[in-house]
């Protein structure tokens, strides 16, 4: 049985943040474009793709630091499956409300991973690189909180526009 070294496990932590982050974006980019009912969701993912853009600057330079570099496989697979998840919903006749979903449970995925590698940065005994994963993870956390707190909201304004016969869609 091989033994795998915490620093190891840590870069590889790091290089699937890195992706997932890429897979963010690429799930974001497209909503925001499509929105247009919908001013404070839009707001709020315009604000969460550059917050994104500057977690991904952040895990970069953690990435450096360690003398290591990114996974550009990684990051173009998880693009692409972002790509697709993103055209998806796009036909729903409820496309709002499938991409709140989608985005609440990618932004708890998220901090489970900034959670995980913190966790890999302590123990790792890598203590100061875990200041920007724990400002990533802040990030996460706060738009998962905006997601939980305006999901009611959001449905009631797409069952009313429904109602109307305005587009709800997105």
């Amino acid at each position: 049985m091989t033994s795998t070294q915490p620093r190891d496990l840590f870069i590889t932590g790091l290089r699937n943040a890195h992706a997932m982050e890429h897979q963010a974006l690429s799930i974001m980019k497209p909503q925001l474009h499509r929105i247009e009912n919908y001013p404070e969701v839009a707001e709020k993912l315009d604000q969460h793709i550059r917050e994104t853009e500057s977690q991904l600057e952040r895990l970069e330079e953690v990435l450096t630091s360690l003398a290591e570099d990114r996974s550009a496989l990684k990051d173009m697979a998880l693009s692409v499956t972002g790509m697709i998840a993103a055209l998806g919903h796009s036909a729903a006749s409820d496309e709002i409300l499938k991409n709140a979903f989608a985005n609440f449970a990618f932004e708890n995925f998220e901090i489970a991973a900034y959670k995980s590698l913190v966790t890999l940065a302590e123990y790792a005994d890598l203590h100061a690189l875990a200041v920007p994963l724990k400002a990533n993870l802040e990030e996460e956390l706060a738009m998962a909180k905006w997601l939980d707190e305006n999901m009611a909201a959001l449905t009631t304004k797409f069952a009313a526009l429904s109602q109307y016969g305005e587009n709800a869609k997105k």
